[in-house]
Order: structure tokens, then C-alpha cells, then sequence
């Protein structure tokens, strides 16, 4: 009986830091996208990209990460710079 306690304590803890490594594994995977969207586009299709209405993947990237704030905070604190570098180079921030 002894022997079980761990593994019940074990086992839910292996599953939870899978799902934690699988999502920072996904976030990683969008912001090099985004941030290899940003640096490969000129300044002319950064304008145009941004008035562009978003895809439905997009649409859901940004629900995921209004709804978590851990998530968002990686991923902006990932692509804040790479980005803020592009725009200000483009003019299009001040």
C-alpha cells in the first residue's frame, strides 16, 4: 500500500508538467512565427498586415492569450523586442 502513494502523487505530476511543456513548447512555436512573419516583411506589407483583418488561427491565438495571463506575459516578454525593433525601424510606432 506504501508503494502506491507515490505513484498516485507521481503520476498526476508527470501529466501536468507534460501539458506545461507541451504549451511553452506551442508558445514558442507562434512567437517564431510571429517574429519571423515580422522580420521577413517589408515595411510596406507590416502596414498592410496590420490593417488586414485576422485569420481564424489568429483570432484564437488572441483569445488564448486574453484568457491567460501566464501565457501572455511569455509570449510578449518573446516577441516585444524583435517586433518593437521592426516597427520603429518602419516608422510605424514612435
Amino acid at each position: 500500500m506504501n508503494k502506491r502513494i507515490p505513484l498516485l502523487i507521481l503520476v498526476p505530476a508527470l501529466c501536468l508538467g507534460s501539458v506545461a511543456i507541451g504549451q511553452e513548447m506551442l508558445l514558442d512555436m507562434a512567437a517564431n512565427k510571429v517574429i519571423t512573419r515580422y522580420q521577413n516583411a517589408s515595411c510596406e506589407q507590416l502596414a498592410m498586415q496590420r490593417a488586414a483583418p485576422k485569420t481564424p488561427e489568429q483570432q484564437r491565438a488572441v483569445q488564448f492569450l486574453h484568457n491567460d495571463p501566464t501565457a501572455r506575459a511569455a509570449f510578449i516578454n518573446r516577441i516585444a523586442a524583435p517586433i518593437a525593433n521592426k516597427l520603429f525601424e518602419c516608422g510605424l510606432i514612435p
